[in-house]
């Protein structure tokens, strides 16, 4: 059985609270028979400011979230990709956002770096972000085969270009995990409509983790987690709150989707890797 998760949760500043959230709910889904568990983006801390992650940052195999994840996958005998976690960039006062994925024997097989970076001024919320400032964006794709499918990575805002996914489909992508930290004001208006769409375009599934409250920064989040099947149906979701959604991946009526409504075939204009 492919039965899939993803974790919603209020992630704060304190990194050993946030990860014993992440347990707790790790356990939940994995009770429940999920065998792959799905983070939500900056898990491991919200900080007070966007350079508390930079205080925190890990080198790349090594620290106390890395060994947390190794341990927790191998523990449970489920795979995990894990949001995000701030590990060590060429600058010294940034840090790459970086999403892996391990494996039932908890090792590391996938290390995806955000690539695009939330630069906006939100003039209605009265809100503005500039990852940039402590974020160092990576480049390239990550897809892997798992006993769930074909599985390849999004973090939030790579969410919106859809060429990225492309990409992701023209690697025979299965399965797409996207961990978020979507604003309370555009996930109102984007989050669901821009999931779907990924999910239908592409005739994939669509695990989607996402942060989802009031955090102590004084942040608002979206939440509404999902798991999205390759026809654009809403199979699980969580509206707000901490919690687990789920639901079971069917890859043979995914491919037959894709026989009978064969949109991929079809294409005449394809992405190229800048």
């Amino acid at each position: 059985m492919r039965r899939v998760a993803a974790i919603q949760m209020a992630s704060g500043p304190n990194v050993n609270a946030n990860l014993l959230e992440a347990e707790k709910l790790i356990a939940r889904a994995a009770t429940a028979g999920a065998g792959l568990v799905v983070l939500p983006e900056n898990f491991p801390i919200m900080g007070m400011t966007e350079y508390d992650k930079v205080a925190v940052k890990e080198e790349d195999g090594h620290g106390p979230i890395q060994s947390f994840l190794a341990e927790q996958a191998a523990r449970r005998g489920i795979w995990i990709v894990a949001g995000t976690i701030p590990l060590a960039a060429h600058s010294p006062d940034k840090v790459r956002a970086a999403c892996l994925v391990y494996n039932a024997r908890g090792e590391r097989v996938v290390r995806y770096d955000k690539m695009h970076l939330f630069d906006v001024r939100l003039e209605e919320a009265g809100e503005q972000y500039v990852e940039s400032e402590t974020i160092e964006p990576g480049s390239g794709v990550s897809v892997i085969d798992t006993p769930f499918g074909r599985l390849g990575v999004a973090v939030c805002y790579d969410l919106r270009f859809p060429e990225l996914f492309r990409l992701l489909a023209d690697q025979q992508v299965e399965l797409i995990a996207l961990p978020a930290a979507f604003t309370a004001h555009t996930g109102r208006a984007h989050w669901e409509a821009l999931l779907r769409s990924r999910a239908i375009e592409n005739l994939c599934y669509l695990v989607a983790s996402a942060q989802g409250g009031y955090h102590a920064n004084g942040r608002e989040t979206h939440g509404d987690s999902m798991v999205i099947d390759p026809w654009g149906n809403v199979l699980d979701r969580l509206p707000r709150g901490s919690g687990v959604v789920m639901a079971d991946l069917d890859l043979e009526r995914m491919h037959a989707i894709r026989r009978s409504f064969p949109v991929l075939a079809h294409r005449r204009i394809h992405c190229q890797v800048s």
